[in-house]
């Protein structure tokens, strides 16, 4: 029973991009772990408040990741 967190800041991805990607990540993990278990793959987005996720030390904050995807 795969059970996958997806991990984001508030704020970056909207809630029509969050269900794309359950959904997508959902057929990644039944393409390889097969059909059977798709009524047991779960998939859930947990959101962390901006300012309280770090990489490399460095708090990041919504912004500063929607300035980056923009970026390119």
């Amino acid at each position: 029973m795969p059970f996958i967190d997806i991990k984001v800041i508030a704020g970056v991805f909207t809630a029509e991009e969050q269900r794309r990607l359950v959904e997508s990540v959902s057929e990644a993990v039944i393409a390889v772990e097969g059909e059977a278990l798709r009524p047991v793959t779960h998939v859930v987005v947990t959101e962390t408040p901006s300012g309280c996720w770090a990489i490399g030390g460095e708090a990041m904050t919504a912004e500063e990741v929607q300035a980056k995807r923009a970026a390119g």
